[in-house]
């Protein structure tokens, strides 16, 4: 599937809607047409940080602090875009496994992140979910995620992010707490995962090349539309996933049927 953005908001996106400073609290976001596209909760798994630094000669941290820009233009156009639910993996619970200095980085940047944000995502009606088991990270990371849990509870359009988060673990879980609770079904597990208040899966996305889900909602994805480019993470537009969410609106999803 092509990475490169042939849809009109392509413009938009070069005039300075991704960038860190081009938007403020409660800014009016221009109109991106309507929600034809049928999807209520997209997921992306957001790879290529790391590359996209390297090709440039640059540090990691570098990839990983201009991916925070690509995951804040996408966070405005979530209600311009018609969709409910965008689900980002931020952080594995492998990812554990990566260097102690890019760890300490991205921790950083989620603070930066929180902090600088949430202004926004409260003043565009946006609210906050974490998945997976948050509460391992730095107590400060875990005040700072709780404050803005709450401060955000309310919003009419979710921003999932996947945090030491991991699907086969979260499919345990779920079953543990089905079978503690009496019958193992695809119902009570289903009732009992993470994402069990969100809109069923539409589309997972992934960037930079690869093709597979990374333990990543393997649950959801049973029949999720699967869209993969090559496109970096830090270089993903409102434009590309315009572009998805095209494509899936071409698709005819059987579930299963004929």
């Amino acid at each position: 599937m092509s990475g490169k953005p042939s849809s009109p908001f392509a413009s938009r996106e070069a005039e300075g809607l991704g960038q860190t400073d081009s938007a403020g609290p409660g800014t009016d976001l221009p109109a991106m047409g309507d929600a034809g596209h049928g999807a209520r909760h997209v997921a992306i798994i957001m790879d290529g940080n790391g590359r996209w630094a390297k090709r440039r000669h640059l540090p990691r941290a570098m990839g990983h602090r201009k991916g925070v820009e690509a995951v804040r233009a996408l966070v405005r156009g979530l209600k311009p875009l018609g969709l409910e639910c965008l689900t980002l993996y931020a952080f594995s619970s492998e990812n554990w496994k990566r260097p102690e200095e890019e760890i300490s980085d991205l921790m950083g940047l989620m603070r930066r992140f929180i902090k600088s944000d949430l202004p926004e995502f409260m003043a565009n009606d946006v609210r906050l979910k974490i998945i997976g088991d948050y509460r391992v990270l730095d107590p400060d990371i875990v005040e700072m995620l709780d404050d803005a849990l709450e401060r955000t509870a309310k919003g009419s359009h979710t921003l999932a992010v996947a945090l030491n988060y991991g699907s086969q673990q979260e499919i345990a879980r779920a079953a543990a707490k089905a079978a503690a609770a009496g019958e193992v079904s695809v119902e009570s597990i289903s009732a009992h995962l993470d994402t069990a208040d969100m809109p069923p899966l539409d589309l997972l996305i992934r960037t930079s090349g690869e093709v597979r889900l990374s333990n990543f909602l393997l649950w959801q994805a049973a029949y999720a539309e699967m869209w993969f480019t090559e496109v970096l993470w830090p270089d993903f537009t409102l434009a590309h996933l315009e572009e998805a969410l095209d494509s899936f609106a071409g698709r005819e999803r059987r579930f299963g049927g004929r």
